[in-house]
This record gives C-alpha cells, structure tokens and sequence, in this order.
C-alpha cells in the first residue's frame, strides 16, 4: 500500500497520516474487536513516526495525542501490526479480527502520567464511532496486556474503564472490595480451586492452558487482569476481590446495558 491519504473512516479523525505496516485482514474478516495501547514512549511525536516508518514491521490505525488529537494510519478495512504475539478467546491473530488505538503515554517507564481528560474523551468518542462501523463485543475492547499478558501492562492500571464503559465501551463491574480475609490463591498452589479459576480466565477470555497449577504464567494472567478490572491492588495473587470481580463479569458479560442505565448505575454506586 502508498503512503497516499486515504479518507479517514471516522469524523473525530484530525489527520491522516498513514502507514506502510499494514496488510489484507486474513479469511476476509471484519474487524470485531477493539485493542488499546500505550505508546510507552517518552516523545509522542516519535512514537507517531516509528509507527508510520518503513521496516518498523510495527503500526496501529488510530493515534491519540494527549490534547485529543486523532491520527489514522490504517483504514479499518485493512490489517495493522499492532497486537504482536497476542490471544484472546482462543484466537491468535488479533490483527486480523481487531482495531489497534495507540493513545500517547510515556507509560511505566517513563514516570506513567494520568491520562488527561480530553484524550480519554477522544478515545471514547473514537471508540463510540468504530462501534458504528463494525459489531465489537463489549468483551473485545481490551488492554494489550490483556491479550499479551507475559510481554505487555498496557494502557495500565491509570487508564479508566470506567469511564469508558459509562459511555458505552467495553465491559466493567464495580471491583468487588479488597479485604484481607478468605481463600486466596497464589503461585506455586494447585488444586481444584486453582483449576476453577483457570477455567473461569479462559472462559472470560484470557490466553491460558488448562490446568491445576498456579504457575507463572496465571500469575501473568491474574495481574493482567489485575490491572484492567481491579487496579488498587496489582499483585498477581487471587484474592478474593480478583475471584469475587471476575464472577461478576462473567455474569454480566452478556447483559446489554444502555448508557443511560449506566450512568444510573454510576450514580448509585456514589451516592452516600
């Protein structure tokens, strides 16, 4: 593919700008799934040029600046490099089925800023009108790490999802409450509750083998979605509130909520 212009596929786009990484979506499929990144780049300029740079063998098809400005590298119709070795939902080649958005963030190892308010505002606007264009599953908007949790802890643990999912993106419960008592599972445990809660990762999603072990690479699994749905502790253990939150997405997974039912659930949960 030229580095000519293309229309951008959404209005809230401000550029295009696009990339040579990019390829046909493999078996004709239609993008059904929605990955966010970080950059983890200290310059978001520079990461906007690796990402459009011949040879990089890397690219996304959106970018989205700190003051809300969007760039589309890829048309959605086409296939961009952004997910590497990843999975989710027993598939392995996410760049075929997904939707790469890289929102500028230096990331953890460059101080982890918060995410300002006009860029998660432009993300969810962005997120709202891919929606419009293609069928995404509340449960296939995901974090990188998600998808690739022994490589990646992208966007991290700042990114809000709430405030997304109160928009209509993607899938969240409240986090069930910390408390430093009943069954908790760590690495090196094996058994059936071990077994159970792997299953119950799987069947959510999450790329793991079946088995009775907490191993390395639940743990890996577990912060990952530490990380995503229950950030105020990111210890790769199974705590109650881990288990107790992952029980309650499931449960909800299929539940088709509007986002005016959402801002009323929202406003209940603050209440006093």
């Amino acid at each position: 593919m030229s580095r000519s212009a293309f229309e951008p596929d959404s209005c809230v786009v401000a550029e295009v700008m696009p990339s040579p990484n990019t390829g046909e979506r493999r078996d004709g499929r239609r993008p059904d799934m929605i990955v966010l990144h970080y950059t983890g780049m200290a310059d978001a300029q520079a990461a906007l040029e690796l990402l459009r740079a011949r040879g990089s063998d890397v690219s996304a098809h959106y970018f989205v600046f700190e003051d809300g400005r969007i760039i589309q590298m890829v048309q959605e119709s086409r296939r961009a490099w952004h997910a590497g070795q990843s999975s989710w939902a027993g598939e392995t080649d996410l760049n075929s089925c997904s939707i790469g958005i890289e929102i500028a963030n230096p990331g953890h190892d460059h101080g982890y800023p918060d995410f300002p308010t006009r860029q998660i505002a432009a993300v969810t606007a962005l997120c709202r009108s891919i929606q419009t264009r293609n069928t995404i599953p509340a449960v296939r908007v995901v974090a990188h790490s998600d998808v690739a949790p022994a490589r990646k802890q992208d966007p991290g643990e700042k990114f809000p999802w709430r405030t997304l999912y109160n928009s209509g993106v993607g899938h969240w419960v409240k986090p069930a409450p910390i408390m430093d008592f009943g069954q908790t599972l760590s690495p090196g445990d094996r058994g059936s509750a071990v077994t159970a809660l792997r299953r119950s990762l799987i069947d959510y999603g999450y790329g793991l083998e079946a088995s009775g072990d907490y191993d390395t690479a639940m743990q890996e699994v577990v912060t990952a979605f530490q990380r995503h749905f229950r950030p105020e502790r990111i210890d790769g253990i199974a705590d109650p509130s881990t288990r107790s939150t992952l029980e309650e997405l499931i449960a909800t997974r299929g539940r088709a909520r509007s986002i005016a039912a959402r801002a009323r659930t929202t406003m209940v949960q603050i209440s006093p």
